[in-house]
């Protein structure tokens, strides 16, 4: 067999060349479902979980993990979070609320952080008095104080710095750009004085600087984090150091996993010893390799210089490579050719009628012929989240196996 970059215990193709994902031949759980099946592998969640939960503990700091809602909110898997009793959840929205209550999390469990929230949405969470909220700008921070005087608080801060996958600007969240998100350091003594007006309790500081990175964004990671730990001097009563969420994992061949040990340097550098509790919220590292998104071949043809794999399904079930340039990497079920010298650059298109709708270009596959099936791979997080019925083509399957 060739060697894949993506392979790994859970994930690889066995002696014949079929892919296997938990245990499972993937081709023949493709054929078992009419239409785009997205599959999950509760194995490789918990694995994942462990890898980050040792991570934290070896930084020697109090911590609490809230898994990030936005990524995927398919029930089981919020159940099966529910079920470990350890995990809150991050949330951004109202309905996010009640889709967390309904799949067994507490209030108190719960932290949300949002942006542009409208006073109906600041009714439906403070009905909510458990419920730990982030303010995102100072209009939150007034109109929960004039809401609920006395009421604890967290407060998203923007220091300015910040990195994401790659060093993409797209997936920056704080950095030279100014961006929607957190109180910045010069509107930072108007907060405080807000809070205090309204005799809230900060009790937390939250900031989330990007998304996806690598070890190779550590650097940048390292300075965001002094610098929203400088907004720590002026709230002696805090409890929580909320450092967001954003770790990244492998996208492309050459893309090395992060370095948990030295991520977690960095949080015990800045946090350890202050009787903090760390918060984390990751969504990616928990469940994005844990995905795949099985499509069928509908079509393979040459037009004029580029050999074109269709398939039953669009971006609009996957936004993110679009949006990001985060790819899922088409991966055949079935490898009919293991020596990739005989295998030719394709263009994997989907059935959305938008130039854009290509899973890859110029992508070396094996010979594929119709019926067979592709696994898009890193398909677990922000694929049927994001998804959409553009076309009217947003129907699929969902599976936790």
């Amino acid at each position: 067999m060739p060697a894949e970059w993506w392979a790994r215990t859970d994930l690889h193709r066995d002696d014949a060349g079929r892919l296997i994902f938990a245990g499972i031949d993937v081709e023949r759980l493709a054929r078992s479902h009419d239409g785009p099946l997205f599959v999950y592998g509760a194995g490789r969640v918990q694995a994942n979980l462990s890898r980050l939960r040792g991570a934290l503990q070896a930084s020697g700091c109090a911590h609490r993990i809230y898994y990030a809602m936005k990524c995927n909110r398919f029930p089981p898997l919020l159940k099966m979070l529910a079920e470990d009793g350890a995990i809150g959840l991050d949330i951004c929205s109202p309905d996010e609320l009640d889709l967390a209550l309904a799949c067994g999390f507490r209030a108190g469990d719960i932290s949300f952080t949002g942006t542009s929230v409208a006073d109906r949405d600041l009714d439906r969470l403070l009905a909510h008095p458990d419920l730990h909220i982030n303010c995102d700008s100072l209009g939150q921070i007034r109109r929960i104080g004039e809401r609920r005087p006395g009421r604890a608080i967290g407060i998203r801060v923007n220091p300015g710095l910040g990195t994401g996958y790659g060093d993409s600007e797209r997936l920056t969240y704080a950095g030279a750009r100014t961006t929607k998100f957190g109180i910045y350091r010069e509107q930072w003594a108007e907060a405080l004085d807000l809070a205090a007006r309204h005799d809230l309790r900060i009790t937390a500081i939250h900031f989330h600087v990007g998304c996806g990175y690598l070890s190779g964004q550590l650097d940048a990671w390292d300075e965001a984090v002094a610098a929203a730990a400088t907004f720590l001097a002026d709230l002696p009563h805090v409890t929580t150091v909320n450092v967001g969420g954003g770790l990244g994992l492998p996208h492309r061949p050459g893309d090395a996993p992060l370095d948990l040990a030295r991520w977690s340097s960095i949080i015990a550098r800045h946090f350890s010893g202050r009787g903090l509790t760390v918060a984390v919220e990751p969504g990616d590292y928990l469940v994005k390799d844990a995905g795949l998104l099985l499509l069928s071949v509908v079509g393979v043809e040459r037009k004029r210089d580029t050999l074109f794999v269709a398939v039953d399904g669009g971006f609009n079930l996957h936004p993110e490579p679009a949006y990001y340039d985060l790819p899922c990497e088409p991966v055949a079920c079935v490898l009919r050719e293991d020596d990739p010298a005989h295998w030719h650059p394709v263009s994997v298109a989907g059935n959305i009628n938008e130039a854009l709708d290509l899973w890859a270009e110029d992508h070396p596959m094996p010979p594929l012929a119709e019926g067979d099936h592709i696994a898009l791979i890193n398909a677990g997080g922000y694929g049927s989240a994001m998804s959409s019925n553009h076309c009217m083509r947003g129907a699929f399957t969902e599976l936790l196996v």
